[in-house]
This record gives structure tokens, C-alpha cells and sequence, in this order.
């Protein structure tokens, strides 16, 4: 009879999920087996990792059911949620009631949930620095993970909550790399003052999941924040600059400039850049990387992602 641990992966074709997903399947000890969750499994992505050994299985977030059939004989479940998909802070907060519930349901031993920093905790709905968005939060992406929190504690499933940064891969398809400034020079446009930015690259992500559920139970009711590097933005430009072999600048523009930039989500990420410079060592302090390097013993530093991933970052 085998012995493999069956892990139930939360968003297996998106970005955390399928970089645990990966993970698990190039890990040569053999511990864990994937079952990918996914709304869509006929799509190519679910279809590439049926073909590389995954077990793919439907289940959708709003549909918590469908999530205790999905979990059903799991040793391990990574939860995580799509802000950007529907931007609504309620919806992402259901929904990690949803798999919270479904994995009490299903048995499972032991549950990882991505979250970030609720920053209602450091500051009021009136505090001056920062607006209020959506009438009860201050950065919404944050703060309905954050409030989850203690979905899956009250629901009794031992959780290790994964403190999450900003991934590198936002250069590549959220328009955040660099772009021609009005005299033509390369800018990297940020919010951040000189306080540091904790990055990862979402491979990093999945491989430091996969390195919390080889720790075990006893890894669960821990926060286990991870970042591959911490650089400000003077830094960044350095090594964009370093990588494309042109000058790169930093523009370290308003927050209040940022959140009216006008593209969906701009005030949110506004407040968000915002945070963590004003909050910066609550943020970036307990984000070493050396705490995630121990999990992951190939995470990466932003320029050596970077020596691989540059000519993918569009630049107009």
C-alpha cells in the first residue's frame, strides 16, 4: 500500500498553486502526490499537469461541497484566493471560510493558508495617512487574507498561515516593469520611499510550501513569512539595469499620485506600496530570506531571477 501523502492544491494551474504544484512533482524524495484543484480541467494548463503525474479534480471556491470532495483523502491542503480575479475583499474572504470548512470536513491533517498582513491592526478606517477603501478596509487584497485568519483557526484544521510577498513575476504580467519615461530612460514607478520591498518569485512560493508541510504538524498555528529578496526601489532599477544593459531609473512617486493612476486595483495597490514603506519593519523585517532559504534551499535572489526572466518583462 503506498504511503504518499496526497496534497490537495488550491489554484494548481495559477501562480502559488502551480508553483507548489511544480514543486511537488520535481521533488525526488516522493513524499507527497498533487491533486490539482481546479475549476477548469480540461483547460491546457490543467491538462499539462495530469500529463506530468498530477491528479486534476474540479472544485470551485464558492462552492464549499465541491471543495470537501476535492480535499477527500488529503493528508495536506494549500488554500489560497484570487483577489484580482473579482476584487471584491467579501467574495475572498467566503471563500477561505469555504476551503477552511472543507478541509475540517474532509480530515485533513494539515492546511496551509496564503495570507498577508490585515493592516487594520496597525492603523484605523480614519487614520489620515491613507485612505479607506470599500468603506471597511485599507488595502482589501490584504486585509480580507488577513481577517481570514481566524476562519481556519475557528474551524479546527492545524494551519500554517504563509506570509506571502510580491512576486517578481508582477514585472512580467502586471504591468509593474520598468517603462520609457518622458526622456526616453527606463523608470521603475513605486510609491516606496527608501524602505525595502520583500519579493519572491512564485516558484519560491511553492517550493517553500511544500518545504512547511515536510516540517509537519508541528508546523501548524506557526506564520511563516517568506521573500526570496528585499531591495528598495533604487536597488530594483540597479538590477533591472544590470540585466537589460541600459540605464534604469527609480521615480519614487507619490502615494497619493499612485492611487490615481487610474488602472483597476490602483488604489488599492497604492495603499499597499504605501504599507509596507511606512510599516517597513513590520512588513519587510520578519520577510528574511534566510528564514526562507531554509525551506527552500533554491530560492532566488531578484537578480538572479532576473538573469533568466529579463526578456520576458515587457518594456512599453
Amino acid at each position: 500500500m503506498s504511503t504518499t501523502k496526497i496534497i490537495a492544491v488550491v489554484g494548481a494551474t495559477g501562480a502559488q498553486g502551480g508553483g507548489l504544484a511544480r514543486a511537488i512533482l520535481a521533488d525526488k524524495g516522493g513524499e507527497f502526490a498533487v491533486r490539482a484543484i481546479t475549476r477548469k480541467p480540461d483547460s491546457g494548463a490543467a491538462r499539462a499537469l495530469a500529463a506530468a503525474g498530477a491528479e486534476v479534480v474540479a472544485a470551485d471556491l464558492d462552492d464549499q461541497a465541491s471543495l470537501e470532495r476535492a480535499f477527500s483523502g488529503a493528508y495536506g491542503a494549500f488554500c489560497v484566493t484570487n483577489f484580482w480575479e473579482h476584487f471584491s475583499p467579501e467574495k475572498e474572504t467566503a471563500q477561505a471560510g469555504n476551503m477552511a470548512r472543507a478541509a475540517v470536513a474532509a480530515g485533513v491533517k494539515h492546511a496551509i493558508w496564503s495570507t498577508l498582513e490585515d493592516t487594520r491592526r496597525y492603523m484605523t478606517l480614519d487614520d489620515p495617512r491613507m485612505p479607506a477603501l470599500h468603506g471597511k478596509y485599507k488595502v482589501p487584497h490584504f486585509d480580507a487574507k488577513g481577517e481570514a485568519d481566524a476562519l481556519f483557526t475557528a474551524a479546527g484544521v492545524p494551519t500554517t498561515f504563509l506570509a506571502t510577498s510580491f512576486y517578481y513575476e508582477n514585472f512580467i504580467g502586471f504591468g509593474m516593469g520598468p517603462k520609457p519615461g518622458p526622456d526616453g530612460v527606463l523608470t521603475v514607478t513605486m510609491p516606496m520611499g527608501n524602505a525595502t520591498l520583500p519579493m519572491i518569485a512564485v516558484d519560491d512560493i511553492g517550493r517553500c510550501a511544500l518545504g512547511v508541510f515536510k516540517q509537519g504538524v508541528t508546523a501548524a498555528g506557526k506564520t511563516v513569512a517568506i521573500a526570496g529578496d528585499r531591495l528598495t526601489g533604487t536597488q530594483i532599477a540597479a538590477a533591472f539595469a544590470k540585466a537589460f544593459g541600459k540605464e534604469v531609473k527609480y521615480f519614487d512617486v507619490p502615494a497619493d499620485v499612485y492611487r490615481s493612476f487610474g488602472f483597476p486595483g490602483a488604489d488599492d495597490i497604492g495603499n499597499m506600496f504605501q504599507f509596507k514603506r511606512d510599516f517597513e519593519d513590520l512588513f519587510s523585517g520578519p520577510r528574511d530570506p534566510a528564514l526562507a532559504r531554509v525551506l527552500d534551499p533554491a530560492l532566488q535572489g531578484f537578480e538572479q531571477w532576473l538573469a533568466v526572466n529579463a526578456a520576458k518583462i515587457p518594456l512599453e
